[in-house]
């Protein structure tokens, strides 16, 4: 059936749940998983103005933590899957479109289902929040089963 699932997560409780979902699914259907993370880009409107001098030591610390931040995230997901028994690969990518990271990666990867979360809004605030989960839907032809 799957053989190579794409989890991506930023960390929050709602994605842990796809990730366990994702988990779940892998071991019963004997499918690998890539479990992913994406970092937004340095964005020096970010940096305040009293380090604007220091604008190569704002860049590295960014970086650094961007690193230490998506490692905390897949260490955890990694060590759930040993335990599981399911074969993990983990990525960590810069974008400042989550989802189009999402869709890349799954089509390089050869990734044949993906697995991710929803904050399941609607109406309104789906539209002025806008949906990362949403995007992917509409942007690849890889299936991708949704958690609420």
């Amino acid at each position: 059936m799957y053989r190579h699932i794409l989890i991506p997560t930023d960390g929050s409780e709602l994605a842990h749940k796809a990730v366990t979902h994702g988990l779940l699914l892998a071991k019963a259907v004997g499918a690998k998983i890539t479990v992913l993370t994406v970092e937004p880009s340095f964005n020096v409107y970010d940096v305040p103005s009293s380090k604007m001098n220091q604008m190569s030591g704002a860049y590295a610390e960014y970086t650094e933590h961007a690193k230490e931040h998506a490692a905390k995230i897949l260490s955890v997901v990694v060590d759930e899957a040993k335990a599981a028994g399911v074969s993990c690969e983990t990525a960590q990518m810069t974008h400042d479109h989550p989802y189009e990271a999402i869709v890349v990666a799954a089509k390089e990867r050869g990734c044949d289902l993906i697995v991710m979360a929803s904050h399941g809004r609607s109406g309104m605030a789906a539209i002025l929040v806008g949906s990362i989960t949403t995007k992917v839907l509409t942007h690849t032809n890889i299936p991708v089963l949704v958690c609420h």
